[in-house]
């Protein structure tokens, strides 16, 4: 019995990539029950992150993997906002210590391991008609096999300026649209015909229209869901925000 529990060990450890964390899932599809987990935990073969989900010994945990996970747990999780803008290079400066802005679908609450590695906020929105299993614009960083899920810059874009008026200070999102000056207008364009958000959508278009910016001559407001035809008024952190119809 110990040399087939070794011989196991052996064969998971061979077929790990380091870095990676494994639920009990994975290693029930690797025969090792979660008896003999326990069991590993206590040699110190295993180390356990939380209930179901362990590591290697002494193993540094690497962000997309630790993702993978998450993607797995969490409907419609994916990297978005102001780090998928980072992401992809489109920032107006770098913070020393980002938190990692996580979307998804269904309320949940990000696990200590994860945070306590990788400082990061969930939230959940909804921001376009979609369905979870299929994203819009939602994809493996730079198309990476074994990449996390990532906004692309123009939905990362759109999820910003939704948090106006909420946690998103106004200044810091019009300085990202000075920023974005080559997001893509078709991509832009079916975002928007299937935002949820009036507000999100207005605010895009004034942006774009105030700071000039290529993509927003591109965009016909009138094929757009902008709402009524009556200004809308928020009180954001850093002044009154009023949105044209």
């Amino acid at each position: 019995m110990a040399t087939t529990n070794r011989t196991k060990l052996s064969n998971l450890y061979g077929n790990w990539a380091p870095g990676s964390p494994l639920t009990s899932a994975d290693l029930a599809a690797r025969s090792i029950s979660a008896d003999l987990a326990v069991h590993y935990v206590r040699a110190g073969w295993l180390t356990r992150l939380a209930r179901g989900v362990y590591c290697r010994p002494n193993d540094v945990l690497q962000l997309h993997p630790c993702l993978l996970l998450l993607e797995r747990t969490i409907d419609g999780l994916h990297v978005g906002g102001k780090s998928s803008l980072d992401w992809y290079g489109v920032r107006h400066y770098v913070s020393q210590q980002p938190v990692l802005q996580l979307y998804g679908w269904t309320a949940a609450k990000l696990p200590d391991w994860f945070t306590e590695r990788f400082p990061a906020e969930y939230h959940r929105k909804r921001l376009f008609d979609e369905i979870p299993g299929a994203l819009l614009h939602v994809g493996p960083f730079e198309k990476r096999v074994g990449a996390a899920r990532v906004s692309a810059p123009e939905r990362g874009f759109l999820e910003v300026l939704s948090e106006v008026g909420v946690r998103q200070p106004l200044k810091e999102a019009r300085e990202l649209a000075e920023s974005g000056y080559g997001l893509r207008a078709d991509v832009l364009r079916e975002l928007l015909q299937r935002c949820t958000s009036v507000k999100t959508v207005r605010l895009c278009l004034q942006l774009g229209g105030e700071l000039s910016l290529p993509w927003a001559k591109k965009l016909d407001p009138s094929h757009l869901p902008t709402g009524s035809a009556r200004a809308w008024v928020s009180r954001s952190s850093d002044g009154l925000l009023v949105l044209k119809p």
